[in-house]
Formats: C-alpha cells, structure tokens, sequence
C-alpha cells in the first residue's frame, strides 16, 4: 500500500489589516497608543521612515545620491528637519523623496505584517498619516480617520509643538481636506472634545474592529 502524502500545513489566516490616519495634530497618535495599549499590534509609518533610512541603508544611500550630502548630520545620520524644510515647498523635489521611501516602507510595512500573522494576530494598524495622499487606499482592509477641527489643529502646532501660525496653516493646508476624507474612510473618530471623550470614541471603534476580525 503506498505511503499517505503528509498533509500541509495550513498557512495563518491573514488579519484584518487597520489603516489608522489623519491630518497633522489629529490626534491619531494618541488613537494609536491607545489600541497598542489595548494589545493591538501597531506600526508607525514614521518609524518605518526611519528604519527605511537607518545610518548604512540603501535607502540613506539613495537620499544621499538625490539631494546631497548636507542632509546627513554631524554623525553621519539623516537631518531629518533639513531635508523636510527643503522638499516641503517643492512638489518636485517631495515627489523624488516619496519614490526613494513609499517602496521601502512599503517593503517593510509587509514584512511586518508577516510577522504579525504568524504570530496569529487577527488584528493589525498601521498609523499611516499620509494614507490618502499616498494613495494606499487599497493597502488595507478598513481605514479609520481621525479627526479635529482646523483651529483646533492649528493651536496644538502653535502651542504644544513651538511653531508659528504661518508656519502651522502653512503645514496644515499642504494636506488633503479632512472633509474629503470622511466618506472615504470606513470610521471616523471626530476629536472634538476632551481627552476622555477621544479614549471612548476610540475604543468603541476598536470594538468594532475586533468583533470584524474575530479577534
């Protein structure tokens, strides 16, 4: 009698992947500690920028090579306000810095995720601010939007991160109108009122989450 074949293994069901965004001082961040405090697994896009062009990365190589070496520090690392403050005010020059990163953070924001299943997590964010600029839509599965006032947006940048006004509106206007956001997104977290209300909102949301992805 010839042998059975031995059966595969099942590979992990994949989780349902979160886009967590929002315009600049939206409060996503605190959303996001939030659920990370909760046991969700999150991942920054701003970390995967760093990781992206981490001291000896190609990645930092290939900065180096588009704009120069007056972006590196005195260490030898990414200045990360002078390279913002040069391609901030010019679409161009945003442009060639978005194609050096967008497929590396891509990269690495998949590997994550990888990670993430086989670990068996039914439920994975990823905080992506630019998500609708960036046209990563179909990235994931829901997307939830945080949301906050303008004035209100632009007090928190005047007031907890040290900018000017012009500089905050300034800031603010170089992003798509939170208004053009809402019916894109699956929910919508509005951060109009106190911290406590913020915490609720959101953990309501991620209830909603976690009953979708049977986590």
């Amino acid at each position: 009698m010839p042998p059975v074949p031995p059966v595969p293994p099942v590979p992990p069901r994949p989780p349902l992947q979160v886009g967590l965004t929002g315009n600049v001082a939206s409060g996503k961040s605190t959303v996001a500690r939030r659920w990370a405090a909760a046991g969700v697994p999150v991942v920054s896009a701003d970390d995967l920028a760093r990781e992206a062009v981490a001291p000896g990365s190609a990645g930092l190589e290939a900065v180096v090579e588009a704009f120069g070496d007056a972006m590196l520090d005195s260490a030898g690392e990414l200045d990360r306000p002078k390279l913002r403050a040069a391609v901030f005010a010019d679409p161009e020059a945003r442009a060639r810095l978005e194609g050096i990163l967008h497929p590396r953070i891509a990269r690495l924001r998949s590997a994550w995720v990888t990670d993430r299943t086989r670990e068996g997590h039914r439920l994975v964010v990823s905080e992506i601010p630019l998500l609708f600029e960036a046209g990563l839509e179909d990235a994931v599965d829901r997307i939830v939007l945080v949301d906050a006032p303008r004035e209100e947006r632009c007090r928190r940048l005047v007031e907890d991160r040290g900018l000017d006004p012009a500089q905050a509106r300034q800031i603010i206007d170089a992003q798509l109108d939170p208004a053009a956001k809402r019916p894109r997104s699956h929910h919508v977290i509005d951060n109009d009122g106190s911290l406590a209300e913020l915490e609720a909102r959101a953990d309501g949301v991620l209830a909603d989450l976690r009953q979708e992805a049977g986590a």
